[in-house]
């Protein structure tokens, strides 16, 4: 029980744990993620999410798409983090 208990956030009057596995991918895959493009994207996408209130739990950066596992608000919509 304590697994789910130390994962949730609170509000004022709700408890909540939203989680969600995002990729991106460019047009038609190409392998576009190579060594210092690999560090820009990811401090670039660490700077966006600080600057949303977003918390990112794992990510990574492949050569062809990138893996985020993050965590937002309740507040915020999907959309609206990623637009």
């Amino acid at each position: 029980m304590s697994y789910y208990t130390d994962d949730l956030h609170s509000l004022s009057h709700t408890k909540w744990n939203c989680k969600y596995h995002i990729v991106f991918a460019p047009k038609y895959r190409r392998k576009e993620f190579y060594d210092a493009r690999r560090l820009e994207i990811g401090k670039i996408l660490r700077q966006l999410c600080e600057w949303k209130g977003v918390n990112i739990i794992e990510a990574e950066v492949c050569k062809d798409h990138i893996h985020m596992l993050v965590e937002i608000p309740p507040k915020m919509s999907i959309s609206g983090f990623m637009g």
